[in-house]
């Protein structure tokens, strides 16, 4: 990547996961000192796993028991072109982004500190110098100035909190009435798949899903043959199991058949004592900037549940883009192109976060709402004859008309580069497309069906128009059972009534992913 040509600058970085650390590898590759502040404490033990490291996922395998008793798994791919998602390890990506960070001579790191205050029009911040847990020293305080500041500090940013108190920021947090604890799946020496490694005691090419109406159980696989699974459960059910975890094999085996022939139900109960049962919150806010010297990122600007598999992805995205404009900015001409000035870097960056915030808010809202639209999906829509119709027609118009453009939203959201907020408008028109099409085809079905009728009744034809319009005009009306009617008419009717109670189910098809 070219250095630009620009004032060198400060840029203070906050928080150093993923889209921090991206952040200051971007403005690093830019020339800019930069300095990268974590309140955590360095884990150089996460070196395990790296970014090649990765599994594909061709699509979702759904677990359940068929009326008769016996357990079923049926894949649903994700694209009908083949594609696949990678589940990457997070800690082994952040560590090697960390590791290209430290070996560059423009950046610094500052880790045990933590965010305190801010001045973002002096361009001042505060951090505090956390020392282990055991010290009775007072913990000692810095001063850092800066030029530009990236808050990529999580859910619970210091520095959106900061940045509230310099801009009139609309915020909203909602916690949804779901909690997530954390199970494990064990690597085997034996799997009953053919063709995989023998590691995985199931496929280890699907995201796989026990749907439960109201709550599910998801596994994904792990590079050394292991599946992280989560248990998503609203607030009272985790009670229920939390005042008597000897219920808990019971229950799995009622609502998600077949889980515990892989987690032996003495790790069930004590991965469900032993790990946390935490919320899960979505963070919606606007603008995320404030004048040329602070903006946010990530989670830090749009915590989202994490049901459809884009927060960590919109987060690197965020900086793809906050850079993209910052470079063409830059690159504008200035008053001074032979020795530009930190002023003209100020005015600059200035419009560029201004440019940034309303580009990326629309963008961030929509991906947080589908990602609570998705959970739905999940956990009940995967199971519903309307959401497999409308995939199928979808996917069917992908294939044979591609000149169409016609795609899943969920292709489109994780196989391309679509704005988030165009993805749910193409969707919504599809969607309404396909309403109006079903809609004519059930019309020219009864306009047929009447025909029929009339063809069987010649006799009819010689009597006046008035009274066959008045027989048609009755189908539109709900029948009387005191007048009488031929058996061919009361069977039409019955039919033309069935076509008119489907069309609520169909106006409300779940979107297909």
């Amino acid at each position: 990547m070219a250095i630009l040509h620009v004032s060198r600058q400060k840029y203070v970085v906050v928080g150093a996961g993923p889209v921090g650390s991206l952040a200051a590898l971007y403005a690093a590759k830019r020339g800019h000192d930069v300095e990268i502040y974590e309140l955590r404490g360095d884990h150089p033990d996460l070196l395990g796993h790296v970014f090649s490291a990765t599994i594909p996922m061709r699509g979702r395998m759904i677990h359940g028991r068929r009326p008769a008793g016996e357990l079923y798994e049926e894949a649903q791919d994700y694209d009908v072109h083949g594609r696949t998602i990678f589940a990457v390890d997070r800690a082994g990506l952040n560590r090697r982004l960390l590791d290209i960070l430290e070996a560059m001579p423009n950046v610094k790191f500052f880790f045990n500190h933590k965010l305190t205050g801010a001045d973002f029009k002096r361009c001042k911040a505060w951090f505090e110098v956390c020392r282990s847990t055991d010290s009775t020293d007072r913990p000692r305080e810095i001063e850092v100035n800066f030029d530009f500041i990236l808050g990529a500090d999580g859910a619970h940013s210091a520095v959106r909190y900061h940045l509230m108190k310099f801009t009139r920021m609309d915020y909203k947090q909602e916690y949804i009435d779901t909690l997530w604890c954390e199970f494990q799946i064990k690597p085997t020496e034996k799997s009953p798949y053919s063709g995989i490694d023998s590691r995985f005691r199931i496929s280890s090419n699907h995201l796989h899903i026990w749907p439960g109406k109201q709550f599910m159980f998801i596994a994904i696989p792990s590079e050394d043959g292991s599946f992280t699974c989560t248990l998503f459960l609203p607030g009272a059910e985790f009670a229920y199991l939390e005042a008597d975890t000897s219920k808990l094999p019971a229950f799995f085996d009622h609502h998600f058949p077949g889980v515990t022939s892989l987690i032996p139900p003495t790790d069930l109960i004590t991965s469900f004592e032993t790990n946390p049962h935490l919320p899960l919150i979505s963070i919606k806010c606007r603008p995320y900037h404030f004048s040329s010297s602070v903006v946010i990122l990530g989670d830090a600007a749009h915590a989202m549940v994490p049901f459809y598999g884009q927060g960590m992805n919109a987060g690197l995205e965020d900086v793809r883009i906050l850079f993209s404009i910052l470079d063409k900015h830059s690159n504008a001409e200035s008053k001074n192109p032979e020795n530009p000035t930190s002023s003209d870097a100020a005015i600059k960056r200035g419009l560029a976060l201004a440019e940034y915030s309303a580009l990326r808010v629309p963008d961030a809202h929509a991906i947080n709402d589908l990602a609570l639209q998705n959970y739905v999906e999940m956990r009940a829509s995967v199971l519903s004859p309307t959401y497999r119709l409308r995939k199928l027609l979808e996917e069917f118009m992908s294939v044979h008309v591609p000149s169409l453009g016609w795609h899943t939203k969920y292709s489109r959201v994780s196989f391309g580069n679509e704005r988030y907020s165009e993805v749910v408008t193409k969707s919504d028109r599809q969607g309404k497309i396909l309403l109006r099409g079903l809609g004519g085809l059930m019309a020219l079905f009864c306009i047929g069906a009447y025909g029929l009728y009339l063809r069987q009744q010649p006799s009819r034809r010689q009597q006046p128009s008035r009274p066959r319009l008045s027989i048609f005009g009755s189908l539109f009306r709900k029948p009387n059972k005191e007048v009488p009617r031929s058996n061919t008419l009361n069977k039409f009717w019955r039919l033309w009534y069935l076509v008119r109670s489907l069309q609520t189910p169909f106006a409300k098809i779940p979107t297909s992913s």
